[in-house]
């Protein structure tokens, strides 16, 4: 029986919650994560390459993406290219962590800090 526990890897860090984000659409390469980031964040957040790759490595060791061997569009590949997606693992960790900000911001609007949202 599998023990793994999505909570186990929270809390995230920014960035790489930013790079599940940014994966949760499909699959994406090196430079258009950092691209989604910054358009998400209307460039708020900008990641640096050094960054994002050392953070790429250790979700990858995490088993929370996966690379894809080849490009998942064969018509724009190039080889210099890298290409991930969330694995199943990567999913479950990424829901956790938005449920455990989600309960922050509960608790932030009870205590008055954030707005309520109104419908």
């Amino acid at each position: 029986m599998d023990k793994f526990r999505p909570e186990s890897f929270l809390p995230l860090t920014p960035v790489a919650f930013e790079i599940l984000l940014a994966l949760a659409d499909g699959e994406r390469h090196g430079y258009s994560i950092l691209q989604e980031v910054e358009r998400r964040s209307a460039g708020a957040v900008s990641l640096h390459a050094g960054t994002l790759y050392r953070a790429l490595a250790r979700l990858l060791e995490s088993e929370l993406i996966e690379e894809l061997n080849e490009s998942p569009d064969p018509s724009s590949a190039d080889e210099r290219r890298r290409y991930y997606r969330l694995t199943t693992r990567g999913i479950a960790v990424a829901r956790a962590e938005v449920a455990r900000l989600e309960g922050q911001l509960v608790a932030a609007r009870t205590r008055r800090l954030l707005k309520a949202v109104r419908p």
